[in-house]
């Protein structure tokens, strides 16, 4: 095998071990900005230069994201987050304006005015290359190359650069489904909750008045029965009991689909409420101060009330321990208890619904359940003030 084809082989092997370190980035879902920064330093290694840049454009600026190691010999090097005039001509704007790889060099670019081409003189770069960063039909961005003569720059660099173009494209695609699908998630989420307290205002004002009232007239009706009547008087105050009942059994229907406690005074004597409830023991260490974002009450509501209701069933717990607090970004939850272990998220408990919950809000929930160890969940729910 002759040299030349051994170079040509080795450069291939090279490309393709830059690439795959990148995609494997992208598969594991990495965010866009560790995407950026990748890119330019495996383009920067692969091609050996220092002169890398991963932008996006932002109206009539192109937003530096990301850049190689800064060539020491740059002396007004460009900066992440900086931003540049796409006034003028350079390969930024022929990329943005063409949605096609573009080329600047020799005369192009000693005549070429704008603020951009100014710099790369001012740096003694003499060939600049820009591929776009394409995201559903639209020009995003671009990841561009620059060497101090043309020849330094490979043949076929741009059909080099696409690759890791379409790399970038796609990492800034799943987070855009990603973040839609979040989005998704908390308008679905946020729908059922307030259909849940409109059920629930409805039953209270509605239903349950009613059966008040009319528990309240046959009370009357049988205090007004002739003591001779004793017979009818018990079968009104049977019919009085049993609407009584009933009224109590749809208080405890209504709560369940959403409690008032919640609605009128916040988490902490929601959860206070739940803990009185639960057969077994509760500790509960609270600390919050105030009111938060009404969907991140309800999720931490039913996140304790299904653990509570887990540990009562099936745990044969002891105790039960229950920290609340926040901070300014985020409510975090600790619910442990003393009993079997063996929870199984999968296992149709209802774990997997307020796991789906807590996630909408773009929060976490982890559960651990060793056998013979009892269980533990641990839940972040990031909110705005």
């Amino acid at each position: 095998m002759s040299d030349a084809r051994r170079d040509e082989l080795r450069e291939l092997a090279e490309q393709q071990a830059s690439l795959r370190r990148v995609a494997t980035l992208v598969a594991r879902g990495a965010s866009p900005s560790e995407v950026f920064a990748a890119v330019a330093d495996e383009v920067g290694r692969y091609l050996n230069t220092d002169n890398v840049a991963v932008g996006r454009f932002d109206g009539e600026e192109l937003a530096i994201v990301a850049l190689s190691r800064t060539d020491p010999r740059i002396h007004n090097p460009l900066v992440v987050g900086e931003r540049a005039s796409l006034a003028g001509d350079n390969i930024a704007t022929r990329v943005l304006h063409s949605g096609r790889p573009a080329r600047l060099d020799g005369a192009e670019l000693e005549n070429a005015v704008g603020p951009i081409a100014e710099r790369m003189r001012d740096n003694e770069l003499g060939c600049t290359v820009g591929v776009p960063i394409t995201v559903d039909g639209r020009v995003w961005g671009v990841v561009g190359v620059g060497a101090a003569e043309p020849d330094m720059m490979p043949p076929d660099i741009e059909v080099r650069l696409g690759d890791f173009a379409d790399l970038v494209a796609t990492a800034i695609a799943n987070a855009a489904a990603h973040d839609e699908l979040t989005a998704s998630r908390a308008r679905i989420v946020a729908a059922a909750d307030d259909a849940r307290r409109r059920i629930e205002r409805d039953l209270h004002d509605g239903a349950q008045q009613r059966l008040v009232s009319l528990g309240l007239q046959l009370r009357l009706a049988a205090d007004s029965v002739p003591p001779e009547h004793r017979d009818l008087k018990d079968q009104l105050s049977r019919v009085v009991d049993g609407l009584t009942a009933v009224s109590k059994d749809l208080q405890e229907i209504s709560r369940g689909i959403h409690p008032a406690t919640l609605s009128q005074g916040g988490l902490s004597p929601a959860l206070k409420t739940l803990a009185r409830r639960c057969p077994v023991p509760v500790t509960l260490n609270i600390a919050i101060d105030r009111r938060l974002p009404d969907p991140v009450e309800v999720a931490a509501y039913y996140v304790v009330a299904e653990a509570l209701t887990n540990t009562a069933k099936y745990a044969r717990a002891g105790q039960v321990t229950i920290h609340a607090e926040t901070n300014d970004a985020a409510l975090y939850l600790s619910i442990q208890d003393d009993g079997v272990g063996g929870a199984d998220s999968h296992n149709g408990s209802g774990l997997i619904g307020l796991k789906d919950r807590v996630e909408a809000l773009g929060g976490n929930l982890q559960i651990a359940s060793p056998q013979g160890c009892g269980t533990s969940l641990q839940v972040t729910i990031p909110f705005t003030s």
